[in-house]
């Protein structure tokens, strides 16, 4: 495995930042925020001063009922070759339910959502990974994700599972030791005990991140400082085997450029106390894991089980349906806040000019929205369909003590909502004008 060294997810809002910064041998971008043929001047610069640069994607869906979009893998695989990418990553999680195989609507959930550990929801993985895997120029590793409630009935532990996904597939694996933190808080799972199962060998690098506990919860914000704890599960990894990358996540709320090199010194300094005591223990034995549960050849009958089952958690989440049975409903109704204030967090950032349009209205009224319509497309289509429905709600009439800017996001709803932007040309816009007095009368 190449070694990648120490790195820093990639971010717009601090590029100069980490071009600056020194010790930075590899960046982490987010797949889906980069176009192949306008790849950002800054990632250009580090690539061409021999920084490495990995995509990392979050919206393929590996662990759901369905086959990877030929689509999705196809932009991830371009991605990976306009980069020149050693590997690509990806997640261990559903991000979307419904459609045929379950006869429900399918829904978005807009986050990574825990597979069950079953050897139903086994099988499908491997199959969507090696799906995955034929399809990419370059080798994939996929990343275990945090979450804040556990499925009932499961069968594996977090580290057998990774195990035997790994036995069977031969994908490297992407290990976050913040994701380790989180579900031992939430879930009561132990981070070395994960640790001991894995197949050390099959880790391509390490995510480390912070988070925030509020109300007995943690939650994997990636916008708070790295804590202790996870330094120390960090730690932990390093003695055990030598990662042949490390990284720091931060997602917003960013700090001084100083903050984020202590941050990262601390990360080497964790790595090197790993390395310490690794290299002055005995030799530990190798037989990690429990051996893989071996292939149940399920096939359709699997995926079509997982998909009802993935339908109904997602539903109860985003759609107010009844939580299933078995599942915490305290730490359901959590992740179902978390859903839909992550909704409206990203919405603002795709369409920046609703929060401007709406001031401090917007989180209320994008909130209530999202109480009563589940998000069915991604982002950019959740943005317009927000909008679409303020405007019929809404009538067409416009009472002068409207709180709601009718006009303006009526005029920024028909410039998007085509399949292209409406020409500027004087004539056109005059025309335009012209028909919405007349449809006014």
């Amino acid at each position: 495995m190449e070694r990648l060294g120490t790195g820093i997810g990639w971010r717009p809002e601090i590029a100069g930042e980490v071009e600056r910064m020194p010790g930075i041998d590899w960046v982490e971008v987010v797949a889906e925020n980069v176009c192949p043929g306008h790849v950002p001047e800054s990632l250009l610069r580090l690539r061409e001063r021999g920084v490495t640069v990995v995509p990392h994607g979050v919206a393929l869906g590996l662990g759901g009922a369905e086959r990877p979009d030929a689509g999705r893998l196809e932009a991830l695989a371009e991605r990976a070759t306009a980069l020149r990418s050693p590997l690509v990553t990806e997640h261990i999680a559903f991000v979307r339910a419904g459609g045929p195989l379950s006869v429900s609507p399918r829904l978005e959930a807009g986050h990574l959502l825990p597979v069950p550990r079953t050897r139903d929801a086994l099988d499908v993985l491997c199959e969507n990974v090696r799906i995955a895997q034929d399809a990419l120029p370059v080798p994939l590793a996929v990343e275990n994700i945090a979450a804040l409630f556990s499925w009932p009935g499961e069968e594996m532990s977090e580290g057998q599972f990774l195990y035997d996904l790994a036995d069977r597939t031969g994908v490297r694996l992407l290990i976050d030791v913040a994701n380790l933190h989180t579900n031992h808080v939430n879930r009561g799972e132990d981070p070395a005990k994960a640790l001991a199962e894995l197949p050390l060998e099959a880790i391509a690098y390490v995510h480390v991140a912070g988070g925030v506990e509020r109300g007995g919860v943690w939650h994997d914000s990636h916008a708070h400082p790295v804590p202790r704890p996870v330094l120390d599960i960090l730690t932990d990894l390093a003695s055990r085997v030598s990662p042949p990358g490390v990284l720091l996540e931060r997602d917003e709320n960013f700090p001084e450029p100083g903050e984020l090199e202590r941050e990262l010194t601390a990360i080497r300094e964790a790595v090197e106390k790993g390395a310490t005591a690794r290299s002055t223990a005995q030799a530990k034995s190798s037989g990690a894991g429990s051996g893989s549960v071996g292939e149940s050849g399920s096939g359709e009958p699997a995926r079509q089980r997982v998909a009802l089952a993935q339908a109904a958690v997602l539903s109860a989440l985003v759609a107010g349906t009844p939580v299933p049975e078995g599942f915490d409903r305290v730490r359901m109704a959590v992740q179902a806040r978390a859903l839909a204030a992550k909704r409206a967090d990203v919405v603002a950032k795709v369409a920046p000019e609703l929060p401007v349009m709406l001031g401090e209205r917007y989180r209320e009224v994008f909130l209530a929205h999202a109480q009563k319509r589940p998000m069915t497309g991604g982002y950019r289509q959740d943005a317009l369909d927000f909008v679409e429905q303020l405007l019929l709600s809404s009538g067409r009439r416009e009472r002068q003590d409207e709180q709601v800017p009718l006009r303006e996001l009526r005029e920024w709803w028909l410039e998007r909502s085509g399949p292209v932007p409406r020409s500027r040309r004087p004539a056109v816009r005059l025309a335009r004008a012209t028909r919405r007095v007349l449809l006014r009368r």
